[in-house]
């Protein structure tokens, strides 16, 4: 018996796949604290309650990995790295705001 590809899964529906990518443990709250503007590692980590280094950074890498985060190393003292939304990042906004409304 053969299966047919429901149109709406992972590979070719973009909400499906969007969800995926968000629905890691941290990543939402990640992602909204970097609406904001640049954030930094040891920010997420106060931020977040209940995050610890080795998840934060997992979620990180991963929504690098998904082009929605941006690492930048900022060359100064002392030396850090920063977190911005990517022009990708930037697309979801007003769909973020649209969620903040129902709450």
């Amino acid at each position: 018996m053969t299966t047919q590809k429901d149109s709406n899964t992972d590979e070719t529906c973009p909400a499906q796949a969007l969800l995926k990518t968000l629905a890691g443990k941290w990543k939402p709250e990640i992602f909204r604290l970097a609406l904001n503007g640049p954030v930094r590692f040891n920010t997420l980590l106060r931020q977040i309650e209940g995050s610890n280094k080795q998840s934060l950074a997992v979620a990180l890498k991963e929504l690098e990995a998904s082009k929605l985060l941006n690492k930048e190393i900022v060359n100064e003292k002392p030396l850090h790295i920063e977190y911005t939304l990517s022009a990708t990042g930037q697309s979801l906004i007003p769909i973020f705001r649209q969620l903040e409304t129902l709450q």
